[in-house]
């Protein structure tokens, strides 16, 4: 693997740092899981859309720059370099972007897609149901259609920026005879319309990271089925893709938090257990290794490669790396990591104990690590079913 970067590479990171340097806010923005902060993260994605850099890679049309995903690569790690907020629009333009762009009509593409790069609209994700977490197969909410609309009914839970954001991308049974993946369509649904009532749900912060969404007789035009109609896990797939392989977990903010491990670690390391230093740097070889596996697949992609099962492999190593790297840090710091923020002994200790509560989901959302481990048994090493 080539790991030098061209002169063009070399000047588009010189820009991009520049423009972080001279523009990301001087103070942290509030959590975006409050109603404040959510939308002075969506001046943030405004802001970053007029410096060119929404989304590095979107054609320019729809909003981005027009970019190769390896300057997406070489952004990120100045995003992350920089202190950048961060993505409120994350599950729009990380995961249903590129999904519109290989699915979408063109009237779509021209709709969504602007709008999702400045987040004047902000999507929520809408897989789980109380009886369908990791198993979307077994959906049940149900959009029959009735003319040039979709009638909608069912309940969606745990949708991911669901409390604030506008519209929901998500996956419903249009064939009610149907059973497991087939007759399901994916379908984008304002979530303002009438019949869909938004109830969030707090995290252990007490701040509203996700919402249960209900549709009752909810009518959403035909339009805004993306794809086609009964073949949505096509689709899904992609997105899921997107999720677990590339997209919404880049490289950059793995290096950050191991470099931030390594400095906790240096600063602590006279009153650390010695067996620490061992799992410190571990930590910090396998951010590294994740980072050169994305660099190996974003150069096969580049070919015209795709993102097959292997997504399945990347999800479990981001996602336990994530938590091993902020349980290592909460032992460093011992009785401390037990304090919250705004404790007077904290001294900055919130941040990592915020990091651990969240990384403790990164098994679970984009598909359970247990689904995952089915999938590379079953696709990637060819067991049998049970």
């Amino acid at each position: 693997m080539d790991l030098v970067y061209t002169a063009e590479q070399e000047a588009f990171r010189k820009e991009a740092r520049t423009w972080l340097e001279a523009n990301v806010p001087s103070r942290p923005l509030k959590s975006f899981d409050t109603k404040e902060g959510f939308e002075e993260h969506r001046e943030w994605e405004k802001q970053l859309q007029a410096g060119g850099f929404a989304m590095v890679p979107w054609p320019v049309e729809y909003g981005g720059r027009g970019a190769n995903l390896l300057e997406w690569l070489v952004f990120e790690e100045e995003y992350f370099r920089a202190k950048a907020p961060a993505r409120v629009n994350q599950n729009g333009i990380f995961l249903l972007g590129p999904t519109i762009m290989e699915y979408g009509t063109p009237e779509q593409k021209a709709r969504f897609l602007p709008k999702m790069a400045s987040s004047e609209e902000v999507w929520a994700q809408g897989w789980s149901e109380p009886n369908a977490g990791s198993d979307m197969a077994n959906i049940q909410a149900t959009a029959i259609r009735d003319g040039d609309h979709f009638v909608i009914n069912g309940q969606k839970t745990w949708a991911s920026r669901g409390a604030y954001a506008h519209w929901l991308f998500g996956m419903f049974r249009t064939d009610p005879d149907s059973e497991r993946h087939r007759g399901l369509s994916f379908i984008l649904c304002p979530l303002d319309a009438p019949g869909i009532t938004v109830r969030p749900i707090e995290k252990l912060n007490h701040k509203a990271a996700f919402a249960e969404v209900f549709f009752d007789d909810a009518r959403v035009s035909v339009d805004h089925l993306l794809g086609e109609e009964g073949k949505g896990w096509n689709v899904s797939m992609s997105t899921a893709g997107f999720e677990r392989g590339l997209m919404l977990r880049s490289p950059a903010r793995f290096q950050d938090t191991a470099a931030k491990l390594v400095a906790l670690y240096k600063e602590n390391e006279g009153s650390c257990d010695p067996g620490l230093k061992r799992r410190v740097v571990d930590c910090w070889m396998r951010a590294e290794a994740y980072t050169l596996d994305t660099y190996r697949t974003v150069s096969r992609l580049l070919e015209g490669g795709k993102i097959g099962a292997e997504a399945s492999l990347n999800k479990i190593f981001w996602s336990e790396l994530d938590v091993e790297m902020h349980e290592v840090a909460l032992e460093i710091l011992g009785w401390r990591a037990e304090l919250l923020p705004q404790a007077s002994e904290a001294q900055g200790v919130g941040e990592w104990l915020d990091g651990y509560i969240f990384a403790l989901a990164g098994p679970i959302y984009a598909g359970t690590n247990e689904i995952q481990r089915n999938i590379i048994a079953e696709r990637i090493l060819g067991l049998p079913r049970k």
